[in-house]
This record gives structure tokens, sequence and C-alpha cells, in this order.
């Protein structure tokens, strides 16, 4: 979820800004009906309004939709821009919209519930023939040389520091990646397109490929690269590519699991691939340097890997294992039943709390103590 000082930095980069406000400008009409999906602060609902939207229904569940509120009431849009607290697929509108705004994106397109979200809200909310901004994002990769970024994830666990054996960690940071800074001296070889996101035809919140080179030159490899450029609408465009304008997005770096000597003649092959999994992706990228049909490097990588589970965690994912609720769950669950069956003067929050403080007496010795534990589920649960 995007902080409100993260909204900050968006607004912040005018590369950004300027491409959206060009899209808008080019495609807004009098009288324009406007989705502003993942509205943030409000920023393009506004901008929409000035240009000329007559009205604009703005989806945000995030907290920073209050911000939204106060600033759509400061410069006077509360007759034309209606904001909407929570998850697009939740969402029914009372009519269709002439143009889709979004930025749903992370330091790659492949971000969370972005793609579902946009495919969702194009098949119920747009109009036949209606406008997407981004009209396309296409996804590039490449090897680069980075020596630096890499001692980030490997030293602190291989040099010993204070006489100590910390090796162990080293395998799950570099199943991890992040965001970082390449520039075109890093990039070891020609970047290669790994796939392109059509948003007016998208289906799918997952895409595999393939990438590979015949090198030229000698060099040192550290990991893959990756990054996106974006058509926002035809003729409005941006890219964060090494050696483009820093946009807020950044690039993504896959590290390998050792740093490769390449030389003239060897062949690389990279397998990357990215599912969503509830509400996260887990990435893994194969990568195999050879030469003369000799292997000198193989790694098998995924950020399921990174993950720190237990082996009773896991033994808990196994479709098999039969559940039971820990003493946080029997609250919630007591919780919930109290406001689902309840006549109201029961259910209020004192008397819930009260209820509580008497069944887990342990947990919370005055209903005082209960009283933050049940604002917490209604918070998240109740209407």
């Amino acid at each position: 979820m995007y902080s409100l000082f993260g909204y900050g930095k968006m607004i912040a980069d005018r590369h950004r800004m300027n491409a959206y406000v060009k899209a808008l400008e080019n495609s807004i009409q009098p009288g324009s009906i406007v989705l502003d999906l993942g509205t943030g602060t409000g920023i393009s609902a506004m901008l929409a309004c000035q240009l000329g939207a007559e009205r604009v229904y703005a989806i945000e569940s995030n907290p920073a939709i209050i911000v939204a509120k106060s600033a759509v009431k400061d410069n006077d849009f509360t007759n034309k821009i209606e904001l909407i607290q929570e998850l697009s697929v939740n969402v029914n509108l009372p009519e269709k919209v002439d143009l889709m705004i979004s930025d749903l994106r992370g330091i790659l397109p492949f971000f969370q519930q972005h793609i579902p979200a946009i495919v969702d809200a194009r098949s119920r909310f747009l109009k036949e023939g209606g406008i997407m901004i981004p009209l396309r994002d296409r996804l590039w990769g490449t090897l680069v040389c980075a020596p630096e970024l890499y001692r980030t994830y490997s030293s602190p666990w291989q040099d010993f520091p204070y006489n100590l054996n910390l090796k162990s960690a080293r395998r799950f940071v570099l199943n991890s990646w992040q965001r970082c800074r390449i520039t075109p001296e890093q990039c070891l070889l020609k970047p290669q397109l790994l796939t392109t996101l059509n948003y007016p035809e998208i289906s799918t919140p997952n895409f595999q490929a393939r990438l590979e080179w015949e090198v030229e030159q000698d060099g040192l490899v550290h990991g893959l690269c990756l990054w996106f450029d974006a058509k926002l609408v035809e003729g409005v465009e941006f890219s964060n590519a090494p050696g483009e304008p820093d946009l807020i997005y950044g690039q993504a770096f896959f590290p390998w699991l050792e740093s490769v000597a390449i030389a003239a003649g060897d062949r690389i092959i990279c397998e990357i691939k990215a599912n969503l999994i509830g509400e996260k992706y887990i990435w893994q990228w194969h990568s195999q340097v050879t030469h003369k049909g000799e292997i000198k490097a193989n790694f098998q990588q995924s950020t399921f890997n990174a993950q720190l589970l237990n082996p009773e965690a896991l033994k808990r994912r196994s479709p098999d294992y039969i559940p039971q609720l820990n003493e946080e769950g029997k609250i919630v669950h007591f919780i919930l039943s109290t406001i689902a069956n309840a006549s109201d003067r029961e259910r209020d929050l004192e008397a819930i709390s009260r209820q509580c403080a008497t069944i887990f007496p342990e947990r919370f010795p005055t209903w005082e103590s209960a009283l933050n534990r049940v604002r917490d589920a209604i918070e998240n649960y109740s209407l």
C-alpha cells in the first residue's frame, strides 16, 4: 500500500506527472465521464475536472482518500467528483465512463492487484471504444555489472562480521529483488523485450519470458535488471530505462547467486516468470551461461525461497492441514459473531468489549483493555 509520503513523491515526479497531464489533455472532451482508478490524493481526478470532465468517479481503498476529500473540497470540485473508498472490484457505478485513468504500478507493472483491477474495471465500467490511460506498458531486461549493488546483498552475510558466520542468510536475500538505479554503462548486453501489457486486451496477471544472448564482449554479470516503458495515449510516452530521466519507479535488480565472468562466445539464457498468488507476486528467474555447450553457471531462483518460513508455517500451508483457531482467532471469531448475531443494544463497542473481557480475562483484565482490539476488528470487518 502506498504511503502519503509515497503519493507526494509521485506528484513531485514532474516527468511522470507532465506525461499524465498531456495524456489527459489529449483525451478529455467537454462532458467526458471519467474513472480515476486508484485516485490516491485525488490529483488526476481534479486535473480531469480542470480539463473539462463533467463527472469523475474516483476510487481508492487507501486512507489517502481522506486527503483527496479535503483537496476536492478546497478546489471546489465536490459537485463533479464522487470519491469512493473501496476496492474497485467491490464497486458498482451508475453509468459507464468515457475514459479510465490509473497508475497502480509498483517498480514494475506486475504489482499486487494492478492487472486484475484494470481488467475488472475495463469490463464493467468502460464504454465500448472508451479510452484507457495508460494504453500500454512494455517490460525490458538485460544483464548488468553492478558490484556495489550486489555487495549490499552479499557482503553482510559472507564477510564474517565480528568473526561470526552469518552465511545462512545469504540464500534468502539472493532470492529477492529490489529497486535500483542502473546506468547504461552497467548494461552488458543489448536489452530485450520480455512482454507487452496491452491494457485494452490484457486478461491475465501472470507472465513468463525467455531471454537469449550471444556474448560479444567480456564482462562480469551480477544479475538481471528489468524496467518498463509506458505509452499513456498515442504520442505520449515515458521510459524508466537506464539513461532516461529518473522516474519514481526506478528499475528492478534480480541478483544471481554468484557473480559470473562472461566472455565472447558464451551463450546466456534467462527464463523469467511472475505469478500472482493472493496479493503478491512470486517471481522465478532461471539463468544459465554456457560456453561451447559446457555449463559455466546455472542458477534457479525464486522469491518464494526468500520467505522466512519455519517448518510449522510450511505445514500449515499444506492442502490437507486441518487448522484450529489460536487465541487471537478465537477473539476475532467472538467479536465478529457478536456483531453478526447480537441485538443492536448488545453490540455497541462497550458491550462487546465487556463480553470480551469476561470470556478472555487473562488477555483483557478490564473491558477498557479490550476496547482497542474490538475497534480494530470493527474497522477491518464492519460497515
